[in-house]
């Protein structure tokens, strides 16, 4: 009680229990929020059953409020959400609910806040604190919901196979929970969602994506990522990750189980940032390992091309799980292509050749990169990993040399195709592709240095060997300076 009643000192709990006296209404905060405040957690999300009308009641709460007040009102939903001063405040009248077999989407009729707690997903979700002025800050826990939150379990309020069955996101959801929460599934509930793991495909999507980002950004997503692999629920919605799972020997050799292994690569990058999009490009970066596996008898088992294989799977399993395919994708696409290329650096003799490529491929996302090369190094051989961090240092030292001595990250030519053109007389043509691919080629092998002067005179050269004859001479308007021109070119010149 100590708790929940210093959490409850907000002014709009009383703005709440002075407006639900006047309007004759029994108002009671639930789930999340009073799980929080019993943990000691704090949450910006409140949820407020009405046992009556939560629309009229939400139109006065704001009206009390008065200024800084934002309100949306859902009649279909019968739902209205009030942001003030960083708060979402969710109103919704007490309801209970009867399901169909092939919808999660229930029936929904005005209810008693005991029905409304009946029909909520956990016990330690069906606790609720009274906000009425005579009983004010009551703790309601009819499912013994305290105790397992001390305990840190999750059950359900009544018949998991009722439950998860009705609403089988909340499979998904009591993985997150465990996830977020550090919580263990009461063993009859999860045995429940192996038998019920099926009906998940009569969910959305949208929604179970929209947990398993939750679960990605938990403290240590391998928890939650074990429970969907034990529980079914992973083969059901992302059957590649799942296939990563085993370990085949033939002739005694037998190569690391790439499912675990990805997790602790997952569990190594979450150490060091919450970006879930660097945890995806994490989770994909070996997916392609199962449908390049070979066996060859004096190399052991080789997953060549792994890295251009799950490349080009990200859009596909982008589109599966109905993830963004933009920028997002995009990123994660070009980190799971690269992830190998630092660590091969890494393995042998850095030359800045092979450096300034490296820049010149990742350009704006070389950090997040070695952020992921660097979680990936997962040998359990002390000296293996000691090794290869030293020589990851020496590949981050020589990065940042030749970037700030060639300035290649995001590289675009010192010479373009209008100046080629010009020079040369020409029109779009292959020969001004043919001497850009040059120039390029010479800057990164540190044939030329990368500037306006060498370029130029190096332009000539290669121009010479294709016949071609000066017609104009350009002069550099950039003073010297290096010029942001193509790479990964705005012009289109080539043909």
């Amino acid at each position: 009680m100590t708790k929940i009643a210093q959490h409850l000192t907000l002014p709009v709990f009383e703005i709440i229990r002075d407006v639900s006296k006047a309007m004759n209404l029994k108002v009671y905060l639930v789930g999340g929020y009073v799980r929080d405040a019993l943990l000691g957690r704090s949450s910006k999300d409140i949820d407020v059953v009405v046992v009556g009308d939560g629309l009229e009641l939400a139109a006065a709460v704001a009206k009390a409020i008065g200024k800084h007040t934002e309100a949306k009102f859902y009649g279909q939903f019968g739902t209205a959400m009030l942001r003030h001063k960083g708060l979402e405040i969710e109103f919704v009248g007490a309801r209970k609910e009867s399901y169909k077999l092939y919808s999660r989407k229930p029936d929904v009729r005005p209810g008693t806040l005991a029905e409304d707690l009946n029909r909520r997903d956990f016990t330690v979700n069906a606790l609720a604190v009274s906000l009425n002025e005579k009983n004010f800050g009551e703790l309601i826990d009819p499912f013994d919901g305290q105790k397992d939150l001390e305990q840190q379990i999750l059950k359900t309020p009544l018949d998991a196979d009722i439950t998860y069955s009705d609403d089988p996101l909340r499979m998904m959801r009591a993985v997150r929970f465990a996830s977020q929460l550090n919580f263990k599934i009461e063993e009859s509930s999860f045995e429940a969602i192996k038998r019920n793991k099926n009906r998940l495909k009569i969910v959305s999507p949208e929604r179970i994506t929209d947990e398993l980002n939750k679960i990605i950004l938990s403290k240590k997503p391998s928890t939650g990522f074990k429970l969907l692999y034990d529980s079914g629920l992973l083969h059901i919605f992302f059957p590649q990750f799942a296939q990563l799972q085993g370990v085949e020997v033939v002739n005694g050799k037998g190569h690391k189980d790439n499912f675990y292994h990805t997790l602790e690569v997952l569990d190594n990058l979450s150490r060091h940032s919450d970006d879930l999009w660097l945890r995806w490009a994490a989770i994909l970066h070996d997916i392609a390992k199962p449908v390049t596996k070979r066996f060859d008898p004096k190399q052991g088992w080789t997953f060549h091309g792994h890295e251009f294989r799950g490349a080009k799977m990200v859009p596909g399993i982008f589109k599966q799980l109905k993830l963004p395919l933009g920028d997002k994708m995009k990123f994660v696409q070009k980190l799971v292509l690269l992830h190998l290329r630092p660590i091969v650096l890494a393995q042998e003799i850095v030359t800045d050749s092979a450096v300034r490529r490296l820049l010149f491929d990742a350009g704006d996302d070389i950090d997040a990169l070695m952020q992921l090369c660097d979680a990936d190094i997962t040998s359990k051989n002390e000296y293996k990993v000691k090794k290869y961090r030293e020589n990851f240092q020496l590949v981050r030292r020589k990065l940042q040399e030749i970037e700030a001595k060639d300035k290649i990250r995001n590289w675009q030519p010192p010479v373009n195709g209008q100046i080629i053109m010009e020079v040369f007389g020409l029109k779009p043509c292959k020969e001004v592709g043919i001497i850009k691919l040059a120039i390029r080629e010479a800057v990164l092998d540190g044939v030329i240095g990368n500037n306006f002067e060498e370029a130029y005179t190096y332009m000539k050269t290669v121009a010479e060997g294709l016949g071609l004859k000066v017609q104009n001479e350009v002069k550099n308007t950039q003073q010297n300076e290096v010029l942001p021109l193509p790479g990964k070119s705005n012009d289109n010149n080539e043909s």
